[in-house]
């Protein structure tokens, strides 16, 4: 198929390297002009995937209308402040559009999946997640994630546009499930990042994830999605990788605020989209106006947007009264 990957960061272009690997024709748009010749000059991403030598059949398209002119069908691969506005420029694109970013949108609480749909009603929309290190992906280090429609043909579409012996590909039917545990996963992440700024050991992060996952799954149920989905590839397995691994950018975040830098210097240093951030804004939003507690969501958001010394913020989760778990 000819497909077009919107976005050239570090993971539309490593899902690029997949889709070629698996005989397909990919076209590679960017918004950035000359970061987008650099990387077809160099056959390489040297600013957000160095070292991953890119096909040379590759075409590199800096106009989004040519870019997604002919193609069979799209991957979305912007960060999540830019979905809007780039599918917005789509046109009346009718096939198959795979939303590979995790956010919700402020003031409305949709997924990426939501936004495309509205703005792309004739499109057949999916959603792949999973625990996904762009730089492991490219490398072809064996990895697994999930494909997930409401049409379960779309679903099986995209699991045979990606599946190959390195990068395994199940399906969904729960798209909301799939993409809400994606996007929630990264406000936690920030959360186990403070937690090694501040030096906390093995148990707290262990406990940390454990009771992220039950305010992801109560926040996630509460929207419509299915509980089991969240002890998936798209839950468990992506709230596990973004909380430990040193390649997280939302863990490393963390991790910068907990060693006492400022929210605004860290982002105004960081290159790639750092999606915890704005997620944390509109996930606790979507939680008060549905009236599901979300402790955790909430401290990440008030060290983000209100200042809160991270001691303090784990001061008043601990001082919390004492529950059943559940």
């Amino acid at each position: 198929m000819k497909l077009t990957i919107v976005g050239a960061g570090a993971w539309g272009t490593a899902l690029g390297v997949v889709l070629d690997q698996n005989g397909h024709a990919v076209t590679l748009w960017g918004h950035n002009p000359e970061h987008l010749a650099d990387t077809a000059r160099q056959r390489e991403n040297r600013r957000y995937l160095p070292g991953v030598q890119l096909p040379e059949q590759w075409r590199f398209e800096p106009e989004l209308s040519q870019a997604v002119a002919d193609a069979e069908a799209l991957v979305l691969a912007v960060p999540s402040k830019a979905l809007a506005g780039t599918v917005a420029r789509l046109g009346n694109f009718r096939g198959p559009v795979i939303s590979t970013t995790k956010g919700i949108e402020a003031g409305t609480g949709r997924t990426m999946g939501g936004v495309i749909v509205a703005a792309l009603p004739a499109a057949s929309v999916a959603a792949l997640s999973g625990p996904t290190l762009a730089a492991e992906v490219a490398r072809g280090i064996p990895t697994a994630v999930v494909a997930a429609s409401h049409e379960a043909d779309v679903a099986l579409q995209v699991q045979e546009l990606f599946h190959r012996p390195a990068f395994r590909v199940y399906r969904s039917d729960d798209l909301p499930g799939v993409e809400l545990g994606g996007a929630l996963k990264n406000v936690i992440a920030i959360a186990a990042g403070v937690c090694d700024g501040l030096g906390f050991g093995d148990n707290s992060k262990a406990a940390l994830i454990t009771r992220g996952l039950a305010e992801i799954t109560r926040l996630g149920v509460a929207c419509g999605a299915r509980a089991e989905t969240f002890a998936g590839l798209s839950g468990v397995g992506d709230l596990t990788v973004t909380c430990f691994s040193k390649l997280s950018r939302n863990r490393t975040f963390g991790e910068r605020i907990g060693r006492g830098e400022a929210v605004e210097a860290i982002l105004a240093q960081t290159q790639s989209a750092v999606e915890g951030h704005p997620t944390a804004a509109s996930a606790l939003e979507l939680a008060r106006r549905l009236g599901v507690p979300c402790p955790l969501i909430t401290e990440v958001h008030a060290m983000l947007y209100a200042g809160k010394n991270p001691r303090q913020a784990v001061a008043d989760l601990l001082s919390r009264d004492s529950k059943a778990e559940g």
